[in-house]
């Protein structure tokens, strides 16, 4: 969760396992919307001598649809090269690192950044530098310096990191995958009654551990259709995102003299719009599928969002507490919510002054209405807490996903659609517990957003929050 380890074969890959999407309007520059995908998920900080990094032989992608058709109109490519300075070193570095043309830096990694727009490609920018992994204070004594030089203000208006960062996300692992756990509800648990007298104290299961993450800011003049204007009600304002990782299809493995190699067209083996859409919603059986396949290809999947499954376990892991949401169940009546806030966009007229619709077209992408302004005083729960501009509005970094996912689920937003249901009292106080105070790593006010990476002297192993 969000994505991490969600399917069987991008478990096994997790260079290449999209972890995380965010996308909103930039609160400090609301002419621009900042992108971040994370990738590499659950990195111990002190994970050397050989410490995380992107491939090399991994093509990443950040996509936009701006006609609502589940294809890009426009992709950030990034494309990665290491080097190695001393190739008779064992070690990461030799002494401190404090910047990025340090000779005690032994492996750097460089991109080149691609602007893919109506089919014509442009290189924006060769050899941008990564910072290194923030080892330490001996070896990174001052980490942020070396972010502000990894940071690049491009000629065509862009802004772009990419490197390492805190994982942001906030998820109670633990007791979720354990028959759906939630602390502070586990008392009232089918099996958790037997166990459990008391509401239990949440824990933070990505609390210091990093990500690698690639952040770019872009004008909304170069993500958006041309239109006449761009109201909240303009189909034009609204744009799809989704993160990708693709392959090479044919990988030779070398042998005392040669290196492994790669051939062939690159082939997509990961890709993340909506938060915990393929960890929640698809079943185990069609997950890797599912990462093979464009958003255009989601109404295969709308089935599976018309019935999600984690709408009948809830009233039978909780017994009496979802009472309307299981006789919806029984109904057998598809959830018109859901579709629209995962696969269409929600239209106008349900909310007031608020619609991200994209058209009929179903696809699981992050709509961002780009009319609506970043919000002074943020919600955690977004839409859900009155605040147009979060989730399912987009994504920010201290969105509570998890608890809207589940809120929606369990019934909260099916008024939307049918106004003579009446959601189960638990739908709007279901959570698992945790919001962004539970990150030690404070969030950033401004580009790249997400915390300072965990060194991994003083996080030696990853601690209960």
């Amino acid at each position: 969760m969000s994505s991490h380890r969600e399917a069987p074969e991008i478990a096994k890959d997790p260079v290449a396992d999209s972890s995380d999407l965010y996308a909103f309007v930039t609160p400090s520059q609301p002419d621009t919307v900042t992108l971040i995908a994370n990738y590499v998920p659950l990195q111990l900080p002190s994970g050397g001598p050989n410490f995380f990094e992107f491939g090399d032989d991994v093509r990443y992608e950040i996509h936009i649809d701006n006609d609502g058709d589940g294809n890009p109109d426009v992709t950030y490519r990034f494309e990665f090269t290491t080097e190695i300075t001393n190739q008779n070193s064992f070690l990461y570095n030799t002494g401190p690192i404090e910047s990025l043309e340090s000779k005690n830096w032994n492996r750097r990694q460089f991109y080149r950044l691609t602007r893919i727009a109506d089919g014509r490609a442009r290189v924006l920018a060769h050899k941008l530098p990564c910072p290194p992994c923030n080892v330490g204070p001996l070896s990174t004594p001052k980490y942020q310096n070396l972010v502000r030089q990894a940071t690049f203000k491009l000629s065509t208006g862009e802004k772009v990191f990419a490197g390492q960062r805190a994982d942001g996300f906030f998820v109670d692992l633990g007791a979720v995958f354990d028959l759906g756990t939630l602390r502070p509800f586990q008392q009232l648990h089918v099996a958790g009654k037997k166990l459990f007298r008391t509401e239990g104290e949440p824990v933070n299961a990505l609390d210091r551990l990093n990500v690698h993450s690639l952040a770019v800011q872009v004008p909304l003049s170069q993500v958006r259709r041309k239109a006449a204007r761009y109201g909240v009600a303009d189909r034009a304002s609204t744009i799809g995102v989704w993160t990708s990782a693709s392959r090479q299809q044919v990988r030779v493995l070398g042998d005392r003299v040669s290196a492994d190699t790669a051939a062939g067209p690159f082939t997509q083996v990961s890709r993340l719009g909506n938060p915990l859409f393929n960890e929640v919603i698809v079943p185990m059986s069609r997950k890797d599928v599912w990462n093979t396949l464009p958003p255009s290809e989601d109404k295969r999947f709308a089935g599976f969002v018309e019935r999600p499954e984690l709408a009948a376990l809830l009233p039978a892991l909780y017994p009496g507490v979802f009472g309307n949401l299981d006789a919806l169940n029984k109904s057998k009546k598809p959830r018109a919510d859901l579709v629209a806030i995962l696969l269409t966009g929600i239209p106008a007229g349900l909310i007031d002054g608020f619609a991200n619709t994209t058209g009929d077209v179903q696809a699981d992408m992050l709509r961002l209405n780009t009319a609506i302004r970043p919000s002074r005083t943020p919600d955690r729960f977004g839409v859900l807490g009155g605040d147009l501009a979060g989730y399912p509005n987009g994504r920010r970094v201290a969105d509570d996903v998890v608890t809207i996912a589940l809120r929606a689920i369990a019934g909260l937003t099916v008024p939307l659609v049918d106004k003579t249901f009446r959601p189960d009292a638990a739908a709007a106080a279901v959570t698992p517990g945790l919001s962004a105070a539970d990150v030690t790593a404070p969030f950033l006010a401004d580009f790249p957003f997400l915390g300072t990476p965990y060194d991994g002297f003083g996080n030696p192993q990853a601690k209960k929050s």
